[in-house]
């Protein structure tokens, strides 16, 4: 089981890892190619393009000038510890065993804008880069169009190694979209999570991030393999509606929190 998420806009390079251990992002040659043409752009260029405070927008200028093709712990974290957003709340990285990390290094993908796919412990300098930035690039003008077939592959290539052909999506449509679906090698799984509110149950973006952070954590700590396995998922009071659900898309609800 591979499964697919999406980064995060904050970050912690302030405390440590949970784990020394670390590997390298494998398309660091595509990420410099990119790093290249936001140089060209001034802090009201980010600021524009990015839809940023100047403030933001002067930061990410400073990083993209300081970026370099070198990595180390010096200049670079892990990144399943250096994103902060809800999703990695609800993931709790900092409290992963050993064993969960390592099932994390081969089962789970980060798909990124600028590094286009990265494994857990893969070193990452800091960047805001979003996937669905239109950034004009030497294959045309948006990321999309940048990264073409490449993330795909490399979807596929992480599927033949880890044993099965299944793809868990939990990414955002915004990230997903980078993926091929038609070209992945193994059936496609994309979870809903919907919460009860005014009577109604509903897909809430805040909490549905969180939800994927914590269906990560259970498929890692239970080291599941298959779609029924998922469909034991139950933390933070969600519940599995067969129902609602169909074999491609598993819905889980919550009732009114």
């Amino acid at each position: 089981m591979l499964v697919l998420v999406s980064p995060a806009k904050t970050l912690d390079y302030e405390n440590e890892a949970g784990t020394s251990e670390h590997t390298l992002p494998k398309l660091v040659q595509y990420s410099e190619q990119l790093i290249e043409e936001c140089r060209k752009l001034a802090p009201s260029d980010i600021a524009s393009l990015m839809k940023v405070s100047d403030k933001i927008a002067g930061l990410n200028a400073a990083r993209f000038t300081s970026w370099s093709r070198d990595f180390s712990t010096e200049n670079a974290k892990q990144a399943l510890y250096a994103f902060r957003g809800d999703v990695y709340t609800g993931l709790d990285a900092d409290t992963l065993s050993q064993q969960s990390i390592e099932r994390a290094q081969k089962h789970l993908r980060i798909l990124s804008g600028l590094y286009g796919l990265l494994r857990p412990l893969d070193l990452m300098q800091p960047y805001r880069l979003e996937m669905g930035t239109r950034l004009a690039n030497t294959k045309g003008t948006n990321l999309y169009q940048f990264w073409g077939d490449v993330i795909t592959d490399e979807v596929n290539l992480a599927l033949s190694e880890q044993g099965d052909q299944i793809v868990v999506n939990l990414a955002s449509n915004e990230y997903f979209k980078a993926v091929k679906p038609k070209q992945l090698k193994g059936s496609l799984i994309t979870p809903v999570f919907k919460d009860k509110k005014n009577g109604q149950y509903k897909v809430i973006s805040f909490f549905a991030k969180r939800a994927r952070g914590m269906m990560v954590r259970y498929i890692l700590d239970n080291n599941i393999k298959t779609f029924s396995g998922l469909t034991e998922f139950d933390s933070a009071g969600y519940y599995y509606c067969e129902a609602d659900s169909t074999s491609l898309a598993p819905v889980f609800k919550r009732e009114e929190q």
